[in-house]
């Protein structure tokens, strides 16, 4: 018996591109450069145009990733677009990016004539932290993920109860100062959080509760306790890890599993835009052998012809 897997690309990817509240350079290169290294023949990315411009960061991020299609169109309808395809737009095979909630709803409906990433959701990050850290840190690290949406959510636990307190009046103090205020304040306020556990020990069952898209360890014995959390999209060891050097520079993809998909799933990479096909191959004798108990099966599940298929070569 022959047995085997042969990975092949897709063959067109559709890249979705946000560029209506903010745009992201490095979501180009995010999404782009893992489906050039798997393969992908055809990369196609839609984008929205406000004031009829495409932002010139993301052009260049396009450039620089060899995507050479690009549409001016978002929204719900360009995900549309890019699944069924329209008189100038050819149907791809497979959709990532991220996007709003209509762009997230309408990834969920496309799903199945077309593949995608995830349905993403509002930004998130969990942070560890003992003692031992400087609450101005930690109190930007929770920022950076609030400023994203008011749907985002920042949460912080400690064993230290002073340094609780002292991480969130840091937080008001930034507040003030942040250019996004509003928006990371409403974040905050409405989906942020300071937990305080009698032990460290406590917070590797907690963070697999949460399963959140970013857990920063912020504590001295980082590897000790990284190894005890099970569902996480990305971790960061250390005080030096802000999760912002994971968002750029740091190596892992940023697209990662949020609204605790870390339980199933995982970031993005060359495999999400590559298939396996299995092979098997069996020889006369082979066949001789597996056959009588794959034609039993079939005898057993009332499928005839399935069992007749194998026995009409037995027979010979």
């Amino acid at each position: 018996v022959t047995l085997g897997a042969r990975w092949t690309p897709v063959d067109a990817a559709g890249l979705y591109v946000p560029g209506g509240l903010a745009a992201y350079p490095s979501s180009v290169l995010m999404n782009a450069v893992p489906a050039r290294l798997a393969g992908v023949k055809r990369l196609v990315a839609a984008t929205p145009a406000p004031d009829g411009t495409l932002n010139p960061l993301v052009l260049a991020a396009l450039d620089l990733a060899g995507v050479t299609e690009i549409y001016r169109i978002g929204g719900a309808q360009a995900v549309a677009a890019l699944a069924y395809g329209t008189k100038t737009i050819a149907p791809v095979d497979k959709i990532v990016g991220p996007g709003n909630a209509y762009v997230a709803a309408a990834k969920r409906q496309v799903f199945g004539t077309v593949g995608i990433d995830s349905i993403a959701g509002p930004s998130e990050v969990l942070i560890i932290a003992d003692k031992e850290n400087d609450p101005a840190w930690l109190a930007a690290d929770l920022l950076a993920q609030a400023e994203h949406d008011e749907a985002a959510q920042s949460i912080l636990i400690t064993d230290d109860e002073a340094l609780a307190n002292a991480v969130a009046a840091e937080v008001e103090r930034q507040l003030a100062v942040l250019p996004k205020e509003k928006i990371a304040r409403a974040s905050w306020q409405q989906h942020g959080a300071v937990i305080v556990v009698r032990s460290l020990d406590e917070a590797p069952a907690l963070a697999d509760r949460v399963a959140a898209e970013h857990v920063q360890l912020c504590v001295t014995n980082p590897d000790g306790i990284a190894a005890r959390i099970s569902h996480a999209g990305a971790i960061f060891l250390g005080s030096h890890t802000p999760e912002a050097i994971g968002d750029y520079v740091g190596g892992p993809n940023h697209v990662l599993p949020t609204a605790r998909a870390a339980r199933f799933s995982s970031g993005l990479s060359v495999l999400d835009f590559m298939k396996r096909t299995t092979i098997i191959g069996c020889t006369a004798g082979a066949l001789a052998q597996l056959g009588p108990s794959a034609a039993t099966l079939a005898d057993a599940e009332g499928l005839d012809a399935h069992a007749r298929s194998i026995r009409i070569r037995l027979n010979r």
